[in-house]
């Protein structure tokens, strides 16, 4: 399959080396950055996942999707910041083969898996806002628990395919990974011979991966725009906006940076520099998993009710508290 020496003698490890031009006297602040924003993250998606524990009234399609979504969310920047933040903290820079690859695995399996839940996210804002009438009958629990667990399983197809394909590249030379954490265009450029079409291979998966369920999404929000358009309600419309707006947001800040760093290497004449690569990459990454908990949170009557409701027990339970004085005989 690879044409190289066969005395070669392959790398067993690999450095991570961030962002190449930055000065040593920011790593410091870097680390307490990727730092913050991976104990938000946790903190705000795992509160999220103890809301649908709690409250049973929550149990519906949509908040599935939320679930799993915030399940994913904490997957990601548990496989992705860690590593970064040591780096940066201790100079921990160096990571095994084969943890590299399966660092590699779950980066992508998480990038798609996020891909389909807001594909299917669209499909249930289409159902409920376009179809109304026929939501409850073709959206149940079940049918979106299974839409969720083929989500879940699917996802690992694409990136396990060029996981595969890395464990047999020859990797005989360099050994420093230009980015935060170990992904395929990063890795796979570090191989000593000519991977033309294990690149051409991955770069179709991955477009495969992103447009199909992008065409959905801009499919459903325009059939909904439509719809939305046609309400006789004014202040309908306007709520309607607004929570589809949000969504929309998430969705752009999702899909387009990744669209263009992905694009970019196959596009004549137009180059990015590793720092911009790197820095788009963390924003595309990051940014809708920080942000999702406090768009759900705060944009979301059920869960903005039971969180209410929560601190509202809390003072009174504090209000009501029995004395500690003794009692006087």
């Amino acid at each position: 399959m690879f044409e190289v020496n066969e005395n070669y003698t392959r790398v067993s490890e690999f450095v991570i080396v961030g962002f190449p031009g930055l000065h040593p006297s920011f790593y410091q602040l870097v680390a307490w950055f990727f730092f913050f924003i991976y104990v938000i993250t946790v903190v705000g998606n795992f509160l999220l996942v103890v809301l649908f524990a709690l409250e049973r009234s929550l149990q519906k399609p949509m908040y599935i999707i939320m679930l799993s979504l915030a399940l994913s969310d904490i997957g990601f920047c548990t496989v992705a910041l860690p590593k970064v933040i040591a780096r940066y903290w201790w100079d921990d820079a160096g990571i095994s083969f084969y943890t590299c690859l399966i660092q590699k695995q779950f980066i992508h399996y998480f990038g798609t898996l996020n891909s389909l839940i807001m594909m299917t996210m669209a499909m249930d804002r289409y159902l409920a806002i376009c179809n109304p009438l026929r939501y409850t009958e073709l959206m149940t629990n079940r049918t979106m628990s299974l839409l969720t667990a083929l989500s879940w399983m699917s996802a690992m197809i694409s990136p396990g395919i060029t996981t595969i394909q890395s464990s047999q590249m020859p990797f005989c030379g360099p050994n420093r990974i230009i980015h935060c954490y170990c992904d395929t265009i990063s890795l796979n450029q570090l191989s000593c011979a000519d991977i033309s079409s294990q690149s051409r291979l991955s770069f179709s998966l991955a477009m495969f991966v992103l447009l199909l369920p992008f065409s959905f999404i801009v499919f459903s929000y325009v059939n909904i725009i439509v719809t939305v358009m046609r309400m006789a309600n004014a202040q309908g419309r306007l709520k309607t906006f607004s929570t589809c707006s949000t969504q929309g947001c998430i969705i752009l800040i999702y899909y387009i940076p990744r669209f263009v760093v992905y694009a970019t290497p196959y596009i004549p004449n137009l180059t990015m520099t590793p720092d911009l690569r790197i820095g788009l990459a963390i924003f595309y990454s990051l940014l809708p998993p920080l942000l999702n908990p406090f768009i759900y949170c705060l944009r979301t009557k059920e869960i903005k009710a039971f969180l209410a409701k929560w601190v509202y027990r809390g003072q009174s339970n504090a209000h009501h508290k029995p004395s500690t004085h003794p009692i006087a005989c």
